[in-house]
C-alpha cells in the first residue's frame, strides 16, 4: 500500500495583495516536490488560499511558506503533530531562521529542496528524519524535471512556469539572493519552450524574480525564447516580473510583445535618489529617474503594460513628500501601481540594519511575523509617525483611484498600449489593488 504526502501552501493574510484570484499562483515549488517523490508515494497538494482546509489522514506532511503566512505554516505543522504525523516545513522563510522553525516541525530544508528530498523521504521511511537538511543550489541549464501540474486545481487564472533561478541585483529590501543567492541561473531555452508546451493555461505567469536579468548573454537568451514561443506556435498572454534596464533593449521588449506579453512588473520604487542609494537599486540609479518615463514609453510602443512598484516607509518623508510622488506616478506613464510599505523580511541587509538600531517595532516573534506583509509599518521612520505613514498610504491611493484621476490614467493607458488584450489586463489589475486598499486595515482606520 503506498504512503500517502500531503503538500500544503498555508493561507496567506487576506489584505495586502492578495484579495483576488487574479493574484493567485499555484504553489510550484510543491508541484516540483511533487515531481521528485517516487511513485511509491500517493501526493496531494493543497493550496488553503483558494480551498478550505480540512484535515486528511497522511504519513507525511510537508508545507511550503512565505514569512506573511508562516504562522498559518506553524499551526497547521501542529495539527498534524498533535495527530503522530510527521512534518518537513521548507521555503523561503524557513531557509533563512531555521532555528525558529525547528521547534515547529519535525525537519527543517534549508535552501532548494530538489536534490535533497529524495534523502528526506529514505530518512523518513528509515526512521532517522533529521532535523535539518541543506538543500543544494539547482543547476538550472541541466533541470529536466516538470513539476507536477496534474496535482495543482484548475482554478487558477494564471498558469506559471520557472525559467531561472537568483537574481544578478542585491536589493537592499529583499530576501531572494539571501535564498537563491547572486548568480543568475537560467534554464536552456529549448526545455524551457518544451515545457511551455505542456501548460494549458492561455494566461501564464513567469515566476522568475527577473525574466530578463541583466547583461548581453541574459537578454540574448529571452530573446531565443521569446522568438521561440512565436515559432513554435505557443500561443500564450504572459507578464513577468523585470527591471527597468529591460526597457533599454527594444528587440527585448518587440519579441516580448510578439510572444504575448501583457505586462511586466518594474521595481521603480520612488524618484528619490538618496532613497534608491538606500534600497541599493543601482540599476535604476544607472537608467536615471529622469529617463523613467522614456523607458516606460518604450514598453507602451510596443504594447507591453508597466506595473510599477513603489514603496513608502523610506527616511524623512512627510506630507509633501506624499504629495510629489502622487503627482509623479500619475506623470511616469505607468498603467497600475503596486505601492507598499518598506518591509524588513528576515534576512534581508534592511532588517539585519533596522535591528542593530533598535527600530524594529513590532519584534515579537513568531507572532509578529503575520504583520510583515508589506501593508504594515514594522519599523521606526525617522521624521514621520505611524499614523502619518497611514495616512499618506490613504493620501496616494485616494488620488490614484479617484473617479477623474483613474479615468485620466486608464484612459493614457488605453491610447498608449493600443492593444486591447494588455489593457484589459491593467484594468483588472487597477480594480483589484483598489479593493486591496478599501480592505486594507490603515484603510478602515483613516
Amino acid at each position: 500500500m503506498k504512503k500517502k504526502l500531503i503538500l500544503i501552501n498555508p493561507l496567506r493574510q487576506k489584505s495586502g495583495f492578495v484579495l483576488s484570484t487574479l493574484l493567485f499562483y499555484p504553489p510550484l515549488s510543491l508541484a516540483y516536490i511533487a515531481a521528485m517523490t517516487p511513485s511509491t508515494w500517493e501526493v496531494e497538494i493543497i493550496d488553503e488560499n483558494i480551498e478550505e482546509f480540512q484535515f486528511k489522514e497522511a504519513d507525511l506532511v510537508g508545507i511550503t511558506s512565505f514569512t506573511s503566512s508562516i504562522n498559518r505554516a506553524y499551526e497547521l505543522a501542529g495539527i498534524y503533530r498533535s495527530k503522530g504525523v510527521k512534518v518537513v516545513i521548507g521555503g523561503i522563510h524557513v531557509s533563512l531562521l531555521p532555528n525558529e522553525a525547528e521547534k515547529y516541525a519535525d525537519a527543517v530544508i534549508v535552501g532548494e529542496s530538489e536534490h535533497i528530498w529524495k534523502t528526506v523521504l529514505d530518512d523518513f521511511e528509515n526512521n532517522t528524519l533529521q532535523k535539518r537538511y541543506k538543500g543544494d543550489v539547482v543547476d538550472c541549464k541541466n533541470y529536466h524535471i516538470l513539476p507536477r501540474r496534474d496535482l495543482l486545481s484548475p482554478r487558477y487564472f494564471w498558469g506559471t512556469i520557472q525559467t531561472s533561478r537568483g537574481c544578478p541585483f542585491n536589493c537592499d529590501f529583499c530576501s531572494v539572493t539571501q535564498y537563491l543567492g547572486r548568480h543568475y541561473r537560467k534554464k536552456k531555452v529549448d526545455d524551457i519552450l518544451d515545457e511551455l508546451e505542456t501548460i494549458d493555461n492561455e494566461f501564464i505567469f513567469f515566476l522568475d524574480d527577473n525574466l530578463i536579468g541583466h547583461g548581453e548573454n541574459s537578454e540574448r537568451e529571452a530573446i531565443e525564447l521569446f522568438k521561440g514561443m512565436v515559432n513554435r506556435g505557443i500561443k500564450k498572454k504572459w507578464w513577468m516580473q523585470t527591471s527597468i534596464n529591460t526597457g533599454e533593449n527594444e528587440e527585448v521588449l518587440k519579441y516580448a510583445a510578439k510572444s504575448g506579453c501583457l505586462f511586466a512588473l518594474i521595481g521603480i520604487e520612488t524618484f528619490r535618489e538618496e532613497d534608491l542609494k538606500d534600497m541599493k537599486k543601482g540599476i535604476n540609479l544607472k537608467v536615471g529617474v529622469e529617463n523613467y518615463k522614456k523607458i516606460i514609453d518604450k514598453f507602451h510602443k510596443y504594447g507591453i503594460g508597466v506595473l510599477g512598484t513603489f514603496i513608502i516607509g523610506n527616511e524623512n518623508e512627510s506630507k509633501d513628500y506624499y504629495e510629489k510622488l502622487t503627482e509623479f506616478i500619475i506623470n511616469s506613464g505607468v498603467d497600475a501601481v503596486q505601492l507598499s510599505i518598506l518591509t524588513p523580511l528576515p534576512g534581508t541587509e534592511l532588517y539585519e540594519r533596522l535591528k542593530s538600531q533598535d527600530r524594529i517595532i513590532y519584534n515579537n516573534y513568531p507572532e509578529d511575523w503575520d504583520k510583515y506583509r508589506f501593508s504594515y509599518l514594522v519599523h521606526k521612520v525617522p521624521g514621520i509617525t505611524e499614523d502619518e505613514l497611514y495616512a499618506g498610504n490613504n493620501y496616494i491611493k485616494s488620488k490614484l483611484y479617484s473617479p477623474r484621476i483613474f479615468m485620466y490614467r486608464m484612459l493614457k493607458s488605453l491610447l498608449a498600449l493600443k492593444k486591447w488584450d494588455s489593457f484589459s489586463a491593467i484594468y483588472r489589475l487597477n480594480n483589484v489593488y483598489k479593493v486591496s486598499w478599501q480592505k486594507s486595515h490603515y484603510y478602515q482606520n483613516k
